[in-house]
């Protein structure tokens, strides 16, 4: 963890997290995603062996994913499944499925888990004051909202904002600037912890948020970085925040 003004610190009033490989870790276990491509295919009914017709999605929705990353939007889930990923299959079904067939195809990526510490991380922050909220690219509507309420986290957000249901993704800058704005805290007040040098910083500097900290996967440590991709801060692990940021004192 390297050293950051302390100056800067002290005026931050929320704090902003990503969810995947920042919140949230992917395990890729085999069981988990076999059982969840076998969900799929009994979805859709397919009789298609369900390997091969994940293996097929997972193509389709490299070409979205393109798509998604070139224009900064992303489709609603059922946008998602009736134009991307089964648009040979009757649409109206297929957009009443679109719900589980998202949360079964991201199960089929792996099993999400907390990020070791991330539930007492943040819970403490809230403590010590801090305006909570999440920004994240997915492409699931209900999948974060149903998690943060399942695991009693939901009443410490007080702004989430995924990009499935905004319609725009980081690196966009409006996506950043509603989170802030539902938060009621000034962008440059606002803290964002992401774990990309590119989208995450490139994004957060162009909403005018006052700190950008990167916890970066571990083949991303070392590579080097143009002033554009570099944060003001990067961390090992998401209880690394607790050490950086002190309750804030009532005035």
């Amino acid at each position: 963890m390297n050293a950051v003004n302390s100056e800067k610190i002290v005026g931050m009033k929320a704090i902003f997290l990503d969810v995947g490989n920042t919140l949230r870790i992917l395990r890729k276990e085999e069981p988990h995603r076999a059982a969840a491509r076998n969900e799929i295919a009994k979805l859709v009914g397919t009789q298609q062996d369900p390997d091969s017709f994940v293996a097929e999605l997972d193509r389709r929705y490299k070409i979205y994913r393109k798509w998604a990353f070139e224009n900064m939007v992303e489709a609603s889930e059922k946008e998602l499944w009736t134009r991307w990923l089964l648009p040979d299959y009757p649409a109206d079904n297929i957009a009443s499925l679109s719900a589980p067939l998202t949360y079964q195809f991201r199960q089929s990526m792996g099993r999400r888990v907390v990020a070791e510490g991330g539930a007492e991380t943040i819970i403490e922050l809230y403590k010590r004051g801090y305006v909570l909220g999440i920004i994240s690219n997915v492409i699931t509507e209900r999948e974060i909202p149903d998690w943060l309420e399942a695991d009693g986290l939901a009443q410490y957000f007080k702004s989430v904002m995924l990009s499935s249901v905004f319609g725009k993704r980081k690196p966009d800058a409006s996506i950043y600037l509603e989170a802030a704005r539902q938060a009621e805290v000034a962008t440059e007040q606002c803290v964002y912890v992401g774990d990309n040098f590119a989208r995450d910083v490139e994004g957060t500097r162009n909403a005018g948020f006052g700190m950008i900290i990167i916890m970066p996967d571990k083949e991303d440590k070392d590579m080097e970085l143009t002033p554009e991709q570099t944060p003001d801060l990067v961390i090992d692990r998401l209880t690394d925040l607790l050490s950086i940021f002190p309750p804030i004192s009532a005035e």
